[in-house]
């Protein structure tokens, strides 16, 4: 079991050494944007699956309150939240409209939408994100591998260069920690 361990752990700090170093420029693109979205006063919006909804959760949770700084709350929002909203859409509409519908009717011009897909085929994420384009809003995209069917409908694309949806999760987190670090210490001195 140490010996398990030991590469588990080699293998997570190989996949975020490569993830780091093959999206440098995207991650800071997407911290510039949720730093001008907060500048603004609009809205970060997130959204994923499993794992994918956790991760969104946690990094609304991180602007609301703080991450590392004390400061104001800023506007997130994890759509992944609301199970009234989550069934009721599944069950008129389709699984698939979860995250555009909710986009369709909270969000606007000048906001921001993370749609975070460890495969990047998740259907219901793609159309989030599509939507988010089609009303003006920024999107960036959180992959693994190829970066699937999502990333290609995204402003800014973070692809994690694995197929492992472990190692592509824990790579996620540590780009989103990321990204808030980045705007808490742009925007509060």
């Amino acid at each position: 079991m140490k010996k398990m361990i030991q590469q588990i752990v080699e293998d997570s700090i190989d996949v975020k050494k490569k993830a780091f170093a093959k999206n440098q420029t995207q991650i800071i693109r997407a911290a510039e944007s949720v730093m001008a979205a907060m500048k603004a006063h609009r809205t970060l919006f997130l959204f994923g699956n499993g794992g994918s909804a956790a991760d969104s959760q946690h990094i609304a949770a991180e602007f609301i309150g703080r991450f590392q700084k004390e400061r104001e709350s800023w506007p997130a929002v994890a759509l992944t939240t609301d199970t009234s909203i989550l069934t009721a859409l599944s069950n008129d509409y389709s699984y698939d409209c979860v995250f555009a519908r909710q986009l369709e009717g909270l969000a606007k011009k000048g906001d921001v939408a993370i749609g975070i897909s460890t495969s990047g085929n998740s259907r219901n994420v793609i159309e989030g994100i599509q939507q988010a384009r089609k009303m003006g809003l920024t999107t960036i995209s959180l992959t693994g591998g190829g970066g699937g069917k999502l990333a290609p409908c995204s402003d800014i694309r973070i692809i994690v260069p694995s197929t492992k949806t472990a190692r592509v999760q824990e790579s996620h987190i540590c780009i989103l920690h990321t990204i808030c670090e980045l705007v808490e210490d742009a925007l509060v001195k």
